[in-house]
């Protein structure tokens, strides 16, 4: 199973040509992911596309979401180095622009099981926790 979209809401007024630019400049760089503007439902949205069947949608709501807490999206890779290298971009782009929050984490281990991560967010109203699995058997 895999995730095939999440939607994220904003007060009316927030995604604006700056917001949207911002949002894709750093997703882009650091994950490669593309943004493009889309009209869902009558209202006019913005479209994270990860990959070709998954995607994390961008819109205004009279009711948008609060996330005060940790609330995330795991995003898992392949490797360790990936992960690594990955918060070496997020710290990186954090030099430039301090809206970047990044939580480092020791590896929790569970057994057999590894699990090596860091949080980030960035203008979005989640954490992102990019992480890799790494078991011993």
């Amino acid at each position: 199973m895999r995730f095939n979209h999440m939607e994220l809401t904003f007060a009316h007024g927030t995604l604006d040509d700056v917001m949207r630019a911002e949002v894709d400049r750093f997703y882009g760089q650091i994950f490669g992911w593309t943004g493009l503007d889309v009209d869902v439902v009558g209202q006019k949205a913005h479209y994270l596309r990860v990959d070709d069947d998954q995607f994390i949608l961008l819109a205004e709501s009279k009711k948008p979401m609060s996330s005060p807490g940790y609330d995330h999206l795991g995003l898992l890779q392949e490797t360790r180095a990936e992960v690594d290298r990955l918060l070496a971009a997020c710290k990186e782009y954090r030099a430039r622009d301090d809206r970047v929050q990044i939580k480092e984490y020791e590896d929790l281990v569970m057994g057999d099981l590894t699990v090596h991560a860091f949080y980030v967010k960035y203008l979005l109203p989640i954490y992102f926790d990019v992480q890799v699995l790494e078991r011993t058997k």
